[in-house]
Formats: C-alpha cells, structure tokens, sequence
C-alpha cells in the first residue's frame, strides 16, 4: 500500500529533475535532414544575361518542351548581356511571346523591360503549360478530390524545375494523360475542374506557419482569401484543424529553402513567392515579405493567397491587366477584389450560384440635394435563410463582403427564413412591412429598426389576419403593385388583391395565380409555391422567383412594342444566374468578417 502512495511520487521527481527539452522536436520530411536546417534570409539570383534568361523563360514554360528543361544545361554564353541572341528563332519566339504576355513591346530582344518583367516577384506556376483534356467531373466521385486522387509530396508542383528523378516521375505521370498546348492569349480557363465536391476543408498545416504573423492573423487572411472564392461560386470553404490529414483538400504552408518535404526549393526574397501543387498543397517562401491588410508595404499576403487557391482549383495565369491569375505581383490599392475575368473563368469551372431566395426587394430612400431637389435612389437586397446580398445595378454584381447575417445589417425582424417584404408607397404614404408566419413587423427606414409600436400603442409584430383583414398565412411572398396600389398576396396556387385604401380583399379574389398573371407561352408558367416577388426599378419591371429560375411580368413598354402581350401576362422563365450574377453563399465561420460593411448606404 505504502509502494502504491510512493511510487507517483518518485515518478514526478525523476520527471522533473529531466532535461526538458526548449522547444518541441521538429518535424523533417527528407532523409538527410535538410529541410529544417535554420536558413538564413537571402535574396533570390536575378535575371541579368542571356543565359539566366533562359533559364527563366524554360522554367515558366515559353520554350518547346518547358518547364526546367533545356536551358539548365546550357553553358553560360560569353558576350552582350542583352540582345545578341545570335539568330536563335526558337528563343527569339520565346522572348516575343512573354513579352506579348506581358504587354510589352514585341521586339524578340532581350531588352530592359524584359529583364525587368522577368525580374519581378510573382507565382511559381508556369504561363505556359500543357494541360489535360478533361471535361466537367461529375459530383458523384466521392468524397474530396475526383476520386481521391492527390499527388504524393515528392512529385513536381505546378511550375519550376525539381530533381532529376522528379522530372522522370512527372513524365510518366504527363505520358498518361492527354496533352494540348497551352498558348497565352485571352482570358479562358483551362477544361479541368480540380474538386468534386462543393464543401472543401483546408488547414494551414502546423509545421508550416510563417516566421513573419502571428498564428491568428495567418489563418485569418486565409479565411477571407477562401471566402473571396467562395463569394463567386458555389463553392464553400471550411477550417479543418482536427480532421485526419488525409480529409483535408488543400493544405497551406510557409517555408525557406528546401521546405515542407517539397522537391523544388525556394529561390529567396525578390523572385518566386509561392508555388502551387497539382491537387492542394500550397506553399509560400517566408524570405518573403508578406503583410496583412490594410498595409501597403512588402507583398500582400491576401492577394498570393487568392492567386494560388485559383490555380489550385484549376485556373492558369491569365494575362488581363486587373486579374488577380496574372502572374506577377503587381502591388495596388490596399483593397482589391477579383475581376470579371477571373470570375467568369471560375465560373466556368464550377458553375455560377442560384436560387432559390425568400425574398428580394428594392430599398427606396429619398435624399435632397445641397439645391433642395429630392431625389430618389434605391438599392436591391436577397435574402435567404439568415443571410442577406445587397446588389449594386450599376455593377451588376453582388457587394463586395456579401452576404451578412440578417440581424447585423437589419435591426428587430425575424433572423431567418422571412415570407415577404412589402413597400406601400404613394403620395400619401411610405410604409414598409416584413411578413413571417402569421405575423408581421413594420419597419422604420430612417432611424434603421422595426417599429416596437403602432400609432395607437399596440406592439409588434402584429397578426397579418388583424392587420390585413382577409389574408391567410403563412404566406409564400407579396408585392406592392403600384399601378393598381394593390398588394398581392401569394399562398399555394392563389393570389389574394389587397386594396390599401380600402383595407380589404378586392373583389373578386382570391384567384388562381394562373388566371391572375397567365402565361403568354402555355404551360411555361410557376403556377404554385412561388419563393419571391418583387418590383424592380433598375429593370422597371416585377419579378417571380421560383427556385433557380424567374419570370418577368409583361410591363408597359413590352405592350407598346408588342400589342398583342396582354396586362399582367408571364414571359418565359429564364435563369436566375444570368440576369443577377455571383448571389453565393459562404461558409458559415466566415459570415462574421465584414461586419463593418453591413450598411445601406450604397447602391
């Protein structure tokens, strides 16, 4: 018994009377130990002459059978540092074509701005590179990846030259595949989707955090970078830092040097500051300078990390001033946000976002200019489930940050899953009212809150029966008619024509919504359970929504040129993602991040 009593404690001493070691045991992924040997910051070699040229332009694939081959056993040319190639068509071609993708003088030569092009920080991906003939992968492969393919740590990445033996391993691999040309041109992404599947986890592996951040500000900028790509297709992207690694789609980190078990090691500050491997892996070389918005200083490290998730997905370099696929870094305001052409190009990949919405709506507001005049502005908001979008006409694309939680931007309605909003406007009255079940919230436009209480004292929300005598609830959506001053109501198959002057169903309703809006091409029509309605006054014209797909009501100017359309009539439904562009949800743990940004001063 004494032993039993004793013994813990003869333990504890020997156990504290052990050398500790001062810091946990590092982890190595080649034999010899040389990826954790302590290196030392150092500046990447320069492009300066003929022969690092060369090397530079096999590297990123501009010559015939790139990357890393010919020009690493050249011998190093005596002579001009510029020019003077000496009559060689083939490098003669390459120069011209780097510098067409450049957007420099097409001389051929080997002149300063070339050198200087060359010279730039920028990704480690090739321009140039063969890529497979693939179509679209069906979502039902598995799990993550197409089948779960991912390449093992010592293959090639994307871009840069490696060992020999890696170059032999990638030539089988590429011999397996069917190979076309890539030639730099416009804008285009390349037929090959790398996930299947649209939840993809990612972690910032724990050996691989930068020298330069703090832990917290790594991954939050890894965070916004995902949801960047995320805001613009049906694409979510979630944390991982607890699953197996082998669940984990894309793995970031941050290396000098020889790093990360990975077979191409980096060259140093001022060139190549990150590379991306074919199925995840992205590292990036931390003699870099990298710094997190908003500072202006070093490399942003928001915007590499956005251009390496997109070739991870699967999109090349793009040559269009503004892309953030181009691959030099080109330093620019502190805020940014993809391009047009970067967002139709993985658009094409994985497919634009759709419906279905509860409700959309245009938010009305009235101003007076410094002279006086009024002026009425208005913006388009879409809400689903707890989550809203502002949408910018002018744009024709979503706000930037979107979308924000209901309750952050919207003070006193229900949190989710909203019925309908109406907005009675006349001259004699301005009045806005959100619906949801069997009740409804009335809202205060200028102070940015519903109303607690009604002019006689009574509070809300309030029974849609009491307050709109004759309708039912729940409701499907409503709208505000502003030619007939009727709010029509939906429920099932049925619209209810509530007469606001005199407070009560017209007559004659409830109707069938296909008597009431009928089709003009039969049966292309939603008759029943449509999801939202809605005026819009950028498009002077009403809207039903029903799942991916709307209908526009026949208005005014459609009988002027067709007289034969009849009042109220339904065109053909067409795609809702071809009319109101990049409406894409986000992963949950990152709704919280544009807080700041949920106001309704912007149109």
């Amino acid at each position: 018994m004494l032993a039993a009593v004793y013994l813990p404690g003869t333990w504890l001493l020997c156990f504290l009377a052990a050398p500790w070691p001062t810091q946990p045991e590092k982890l190595f992924h080649i034999r010899d130990h040389s990826d954790i040997e302590e290196s030392v910051l150092h500046q990447a070699e320069p492009v300066t002459d003929l022969h690092s040229a060369q090397l530079f332009l096999s590297k990123y694939g501009w010559t015939e059978g790139s990357s890393g081959g010919m020009a690493a056993s050249m011998p190093r040319p005596r002579g001009k540092l510029l020019g003077g190639l000496g009559g060689d068509p083939g490098l003669m071609k390459a120069i011209a074509k780097f510098q067409s993708f450049s957007q420099l003088p097409v001389t051929g030569q080997l002149d300063e701005a070339t050198l200087a092009a060359m010279n730039q920080p920028r990704c480690g991906m090739p321009d140039r590179q063969p890529v497979q003939k693939v179509t679209s992968l069906p979502l039902a492969l598995g799990p993550g990846l197409a089948q779960r393919q991912r390449v093992p740590l010592s293959n090639q990445p994307r871009g840069g030259s490696a060992s020999p033996s890696a170059k032999v391993r990638k030539k089988r691999f590429l011999q397996r595949l069917s190979r076309q040309e890539q030639e730099p041109g416009p804008p285009r992404a390349p037929g090959r989707r790398a996930f299947s599947r649209k939840l993809l986890r990612w972690r910032l592996v724990g050996e691989g955090y930068s020298s330069q951040l703090s832990d917290e500000e790594q991954r939050f900028i890894f965070r916004l970078a995902f949801r960047m790509w995320s805001e613009v297709t049906p694409l979510t992207f979630k944390e991982d830092r607890f699953s197996p690694a082998a669940l984990i789609d894309i793995k970031l980190g941050f290396g000098r040097g020889r790093h990360l078990g990975c077979s191409r090691a980096f060259d140093g500050s001022g060139q190549e500051f990150a590379h991306a491997w074919n199925f995840g892996d992205i590292h990036f070389d931390d003699d870099e300078h990298f710094t997190t918005p908003p500072s202006d200083n070093g490399i942003s490290l928001l915007k590499v990390a956005v251009h390496e998730i997109g070739h991870v997905l699967g999109l090349p370099h793009l040559d269009r001033m503004g892309s953030i696929m181009q691959p030099n870094y080109i330093p620019q305001e502190t805020g940014f946000e993809l391009d047009w052409a970067d967002r139709k190009a993985i658009q094409k990949l994985y497919g634009s976002c759709e419906g279905p919405f509860d409700v959309a709506f245009d938010w009305i507001r009235k101003q007076k200019t410094r002279h006086g005049e009024l002026i009425v502005s208005f913006s388009t908001y879409f809400f689903r489930s707890s989550w809203y979008w502002l949408y910018e006409n002018r744009h024709n694309r979503t706000r930037y940050g979107d979308p924000i939680f209901t309750p952050i931007g919207w003070h006193g309605i229900p949190s989710r899953d909203i019925d309908a909003y109406v907005h009675i406007w006349t001259w004699r009255r301005d009045e806005r009212y959100f619906f949801k079940g069997s009740h409804y919230w009335r809202y205060d436009g200028d102070n940015d809150r519903a109303y607690t209480k009604d002019e006689q004292g009574r509070s809300y929300p309030q029974l849609i029966s009491e307050g709109f005598p004759g309708i039912p609830s729940p409701l499907d959506t409503a709208f505000y008619d502003r030619r007939t001053q009727l709010i029509y109501f939906f429920q099932g198959s049925l619209v209810f024509a509530f007469d606001v002057d005199l407070h009560q169903v017209a007559n004659s309703y409830p109707k069938r919504m296909v008597d009431t809006f009928p089709p003009v091409a039969p049966p292309n029509h939603p008759f029943r359970d449509i999801d939202s309605a809605y005026f819009s006054y950028a498009h002077g014209a009403t809207f039903f929504f029903k799942g991916n797909a709307y209908w526009r009501v026949v208005n005014d100017k459609d009988r002027q040129q067709n007289s034969s359309l009849a009042f109220n009539t339904l065109l053909p439904k067409e795609s809702i993602s071809q009319k109101w562009f990049d409406i894409c949800d986000v992963h949950p743990s990152t709704l919280k991040m544009e807080e700041q940004g949920a106001d309704r001063n912007t149109s």
